[in-house]
């Protein structure tokens, strides 16, 4: 072997790092009209409002909106993009990412019935794993579900008229729709940290990811039935489920994992300014996004605490555009 040789190899091997997922970090859908989106976030679900910007990726200027829990913990954060005002809209169907479960204390459905029913929102209880649960959608259409759970220690925003007995704690998890369901299953223990203890109920399988045990399961339906769904951006459909990978030593090492492994529509480092991120396309369409806080970023890197979401907030690279930015995108309140 070359000098030239061995220097290549070399820089390929890479420092022994222990790979894990810690759990959820966040959800992104593509949703309808903005104000609309801030209503059903924060007035009728109650979550709180914890920063407004701009996608980061091109150069059309669409909101980025961020909700969450009490204290913005990863895995209890729902991101939107408003595609409505550009009129770009998606399909929902099979091999995608389709339902945004939420995890809500034990013994609240009936007072969130109630709530939404109040509302105007369309909610029904299925039994779904030997467990009642709320179904009911965006204004967007996107499927949502309130999963009950005991003994979950996220604190749940109390505000916007929701009572913190009743606080939404965070993500349970993600509903996926595939046509052949199984190479979810494979992925999952080939390569992304599944805990097993596969569940089945008809034609749904849960599991959970990683070391957490909240915020983190991944519920697939075998749906052979709906046309392929629409992976870009477009109103009414999920756009991706993002990973904790916790530093960015563990993320690079999971995508060279997961790239050796085959897995190769995968995406190299993206800065989101609040995290860092790196974007993989699973055997069952769905799009997952492995997501670092790094030192520099975080929620309060550009506001206070205390008034996250308050103000607008752009990447630096659209910054000498801000008049032009603002003026283009909806007016929203709250």
């Amino acid at each position: 072997m070359s000098d030239t040789q061995l220097t290549t190899a070399e820089t390929n091997i890479r420092p022994a790092v222990k790979k894990h997922i810690v759990g959820s970090h966040h959800v992104t859908l593509s949703v309808g009209h903005a104000q609309e989106d801030v209503d059903f976030h924060t007035k009728i679900l109650g979550l709180r409002f914890i920063k407004r910007t701009v996608l980061f990726d091109g150069a059309v200027p669409i909101y980025h909106l961020y909700y969450s829990n009490a204290n913005g913990d990863p895995s209890s954060v729902v991101t939107t993009f408003p595609w409505a005002q550009l009129g770009v809209h998606g399909t929902r169907g099979t091999n995608q990412a389709r339902e945004v479960l939420l995890s809500v204390p034990d013994g609240s459905l009936d007072w969130w019935h109630k709530r939404l029913d109040q509302h105007g929102v369309a909610v029904h209880s299925i039994d779904v794993f030997g467990k009642r649960r709320l179904l009911f959608n965006h204004p967007s259409g996107i499927e949502y579900a309130f999963v009950p759970n005991v003994d979950d220690p996220r604190v749940g925003y109390a505000g916007n008229g929701i009572p913190a007995e009743y606080a939404i704690h965070g993500i349970h998890g993600v509903g996926i729709h595939a046509h052949t369901p199984e190479r979810m299953v494979d992925f999952a223990e080939e390569g992304f940290f599944s805990q097993g203890n596969i569940v089945e109920d008809g034609d749904r399988a849960a599991f959970q990811i990683g070391d957490d045990t909240h915020g983190n399961y991944i519920e697939l339906t075998g749906n052979r039935t709906d046309e392929q769904g629409t992976w870009r951006y477009g109103a009414g459909t999920y756009h991706h489920f993002a990973w904790n990978l916790q530093t960015l030593e563990n993320q690079d090492a999971v995508k060279f994992e997961l790239d050796g492994a085959g897995y190769t529509d995968i995406s190299e480092l993206r800065d989101r300014k609040y995290f860092k991120s790196v974007y993989v396309r699973t055997p069952g369409g769905a799009l997952f996004e492995l997501a670092v806080t790094h030192a520099e970023g975080g929620w309060d890197c550009d506001e206070d605490p205390r008034e996250l979401g308050t103000k607008f907030q752009l990447p630096e690279q659209f910054e000498d555009r801000r008049e032009e930015i603002f003026a283009a995108l909806e007016p929203i309140e709250g």
